[in-house]
């Protein structure tokens, strides 16, 4: 009966050394990496192909966009006037008549209350005539500022976004993906940089899109430097 026991006990040891062995230190493990909610695919040579994919828990949405007017930059590269730039990117604010959310950090650096932000951000910005043909709501119903995210491949760099005055109108200026006044601009090259969409995915990017949310921006098009 000894002997038994004996037995036993030294299979139950050699069991609970194995678990022991798989279990691995927590830090050992790697950081997970979020996942783009949205990915955007964007064509040089033919801007009509360009698309995005917004991953829903319905199904992905694909839908057209528009983009910059003079190219598209690389990544790492710093924010020019008519070039969408391509990377990964974080959501850092969310604006439309509907809705308002900005990281506290662009709250202070804007020297605004955020209710005040709040009630007047969005509709000064999008009565603002940049063509200068009379028309206003050149945003469309909603504007979802971006900023690149660094890693290795994409060091972080001054980029030039800010609050300013355009034409006596007090404004955030960014990279973004907002909505047109004009749905003959998507698929297009077109933009002063930014992606723009259609007002049906405009209105699924903001039910669907939060504040600190990764967008990745990709092309098999040679990009500028």
């Amino acid at each position: 009966m000894i002997g038994l026991r004996s037995s036993v006990a030294v299979v139950l040891l050699t069991l609970l050394s194995a678990c022991a062995g798989t279990e691995s230190p927590q830090a050992e493990l790697e950081p997970v990496v979020d996942a783009p909610i949205l990915r955007i695919q964007l064509d040089g040579e033919n801007p009509a192909a360009s698309v995005g994919e917004l991953q829903r828990p319905e199904g992905p949405l694909r839908f057209s966009v528009g983009q910059g007017r003079y190219g598209i930059a690389c990544a790492g590269t710093r924010f020019q006037e008519g070039v969408t730039p391509l990377g990964r990117f974080r959501v850092n604010a969310i604006l439309s008549e509907e809705r308002f959310e900005m990281d506290p950090e662009l709250v202070e650096r804007s020297g605004k209350s955020e209710a005040e932000l709040r009630s007047t951000l969005f509709r000064n910005m999008n009565s603002i005539d940049f063509k200068g043909d009379g028309e206003t709501g050149e945003y469309g119903s909603g504007y979802i500022s971006l900023e690149p995210v660094p890693s290795p491949d994409q060091p972080l760099i001054e980029q030039p976004f800010q609050f300013n005055t355009y034409d006596g109108t007090f404004r955030w200026y960014s990279f973004a993906i907002h909505g047109s006044n004009d749905l003959s601009r998507i698929g297009k090259a077109v933009t002063g940089g930014c992606i723009n969409a259609g007002r049906f995915t405009m209105e699924a990017l903001l039910d669907r899109v939060q504040l600190g949310d990764q967008v990745e921006i990709s092309s098999d098009s040679p990009c500028l430097p």
